[in-house]
């Protein structure tokens, strides 16, 4: 199903897989294309387990159309700073709405990225649960290179994933991270050849779907809240997941 603004979406059973669909751009992003993708994440059918984002053509994502960056045509960033304060950090958080729904606790999302994935092309990625990477694939954060911030929802899971300092030197200098180093620094859940990116992620992707929904669900739930719990509070989350789940599997309390 084509979607307007740049963007595609195919369902096959469980999975839904978004395809960005602008080519011949390098799949640059608008806030058309926001728009497009956060009415997805909202009409998604409550059946689906799985979410693919990926990149036609040679990139990912080159990152925000360099024609809005630069104040062209309607929704630019030009008209973006002449709102008010507030009206513009709205304006902001249902651009970013586009990328957090990602993070749903019931879906497992993966993004597919080969060649560029730049400023909004690499949040895009880093809002995912997981990331396949090409071997030619290239993670760059260049919103500083605009006199810009990250401001998609990236920030956090890049420090989450490669710690503070590493996070600052990649936001502040804009350098590009290829795919192996990406590997290295915890960016990547596997980096393959070009040619197996399809196949390696359909692998990953049917290994999700081997688990039981509530049982990775809870899973999700569990490892994304660790980081802000004591060791404490996470033996009890555990406690407490598991329990829902046996309730569930045995009808304990009936």
């Amino acid at each position: 199903m084509t979607v307007p603004n740049g963007l595609t979406v195919n369902r096959d059973g469980p999975v839904a897989t978004i395809t960005l669909d602008r080519p011949e751009v390098l799949n640059a992003q608008t806030p058309a294309m926001w728009s497009a993708l956060r009415e997805i994440g909202t009409s998604l059918p409550g059946d689906i387990r799985v979410v693919i984002v990926r990149g036609a053509g040679r990139s990912f994502s080159a990152g925000i159309d360099l024609a809005v960056a630069k104040g062209a045509g309607n929704g630019d960033l030009a008209t973006l700073a002449r709102l008010p304060a507030r009206e513009c950090a709205e304006r902001i958080a249902g651009y970013q709405e586009a990328f957090t729904w990602l993070r749903r606790p019931d879906l497992i999302t993966v993004a597919a990225v080969q060649g560029h994935a730049i400023g909004a092309g690499f949040q895009l990625a880093l809002n995912c649960d997981l990331r396949v990477l090409a071997d030619d694939a290239q993670f760059a954060m260049a919103e500083v290179t605009l006199g810009q911030v990250p401001d998609l929802g990236g920030t956090k899971r890049l420090t989450e994933l490669v710690g503070y300092a590493r996070a600052l030197e990649l936001c502040a200098t804009a350098r590009r991270v290829g795919a192996a180093e990406a590997e290295r620094l915890g960016l990547a859940t596997v980096v393959v050849p070009r040619a197996e990116l399809e196949t390696a992620t359909a692998d990953l992707v049917a290994a999700l779907l081997a688990g039981a929904r509530d049982a990775v669900v809870e899973i999700k739930a569990l490892l994304a809240g660790a980081a802000g719990r004591s060791y404490a509070e996470q033996d009890r989350a555990e406690r407490e997941a598991q329990t829902r789940r046996l309730s569930d599997l045995f009808g304990a309390g009936e």
